[in-house]
């Protein structure tokens, strides 16, 4: 049977850093039109844009893409694709993938990728990617959210610290991993079923999420399951300053 699910990106306007950050200028086009591409190249079977503001419902609607105006007084991004999900009518069986809307070189086949992960097994309702660090200091970066999985590949924890910690090495040499383990990098795309988010959406929040600022903690907390697909390597990041902007803009000339 073949890969069917949706996409979902959440598009907000107001940024601290960069105001109508969706609607930004990126070689002729704005952001949010590169990002729903990077879905149509995925083969999503449904891609809806979700937004609070109306110039984005505009921009997208214009260019042939579904958009949703959602509420604007949502604690996270999973409970605005909750949302989206009751708006359309979706089932409980079906397959979301969260797009964030200023990840226009997010590769497709991640996309794609973190649905068939889902699709592939029954132990949980959520999954998530990751890829291997590379850079030592990445490992003590708090920016970088790192994750340990068990052997079947489901998350045991999140944290913005190095974990696991390496006692004896850390301690002899001041941190430098041993590669005894390979330490892996959360990559933030999620793929959901609307049951799952239905779930989610009941549950207090948990202090561990908190502590850390990771979301993805109060499910773990509440004891549920997230299978974590492994990728070939981080991909680059998005949008957040004007300097970012940039450099996605000489990305996005190069592969014209």
């Amino acid at each position: 049977m073949s890969l069917r699910f949706k996409v979902v990106i959440p598009a907000r306007y107001g940024s601290t850093r960069l105001p109508g950050k969706p609607l930004l200028d990126l070689v002729g086009k704005p952001m949010i039109a590169h990002v729903c591409e990077r879905a149509q190249e995925a083969d999503a079977e449904e891609i809806v844009v979700a937004t609070d503001d109306e110039r984005i419902y505009q921009t997208v609607t214009s260019l042939g893409i579904k958009a949703v105006m959602t509420r604007p007084d949502h604690q996270s991004g999973t409970e605005r694709i909750a949302e989206v999900a009751r708006l359309c009518g979706w089932q409980n069986h079906d397959i979301i993938v969260n797009l964030q809307g200023d990840e226009p070189l997010i590769p497709p086949a991640y996309i794609r990728d973190v649905a068939a992960a889902l699709a592939g097994q029954t132990q949980a309702g959520i999954a998530t990617l990751a890829a291997a660090i590379i850079d030592p200091e990445e490992v003590f970066n708090p920016n970088a959210v790192k994750v340990v999985l068990n052997k079947n590949g489901y998350a045991l924890y999140f944290s913005r610290a190095p974990i696991p910690w390496e006692r004896d090495r850390f301690t002899q040499t001041g941190g430098t991993p041993s590669g005894k383990m390979p330490y892996l990098r959360h990559i933030g795309m999620y793929a959901y079923t609307v049951d799952f988010l239905n779930r989610y959406c009941r549950w207090e929040a948990s202090a561990l999420e908190s502590v850390e600022s990771l979301e993805q903690l109060r499910i773990l907390w509440h004891g549920e399951a997230i299978l974590v697909k492994t990728v070939a390597k981080t991909p680059e990041a998005g949008v957040d300053t004007q300097e970012d902007l940039m450099r996605v803009e000489r990305a996005l000339q190069l592969h014209r």
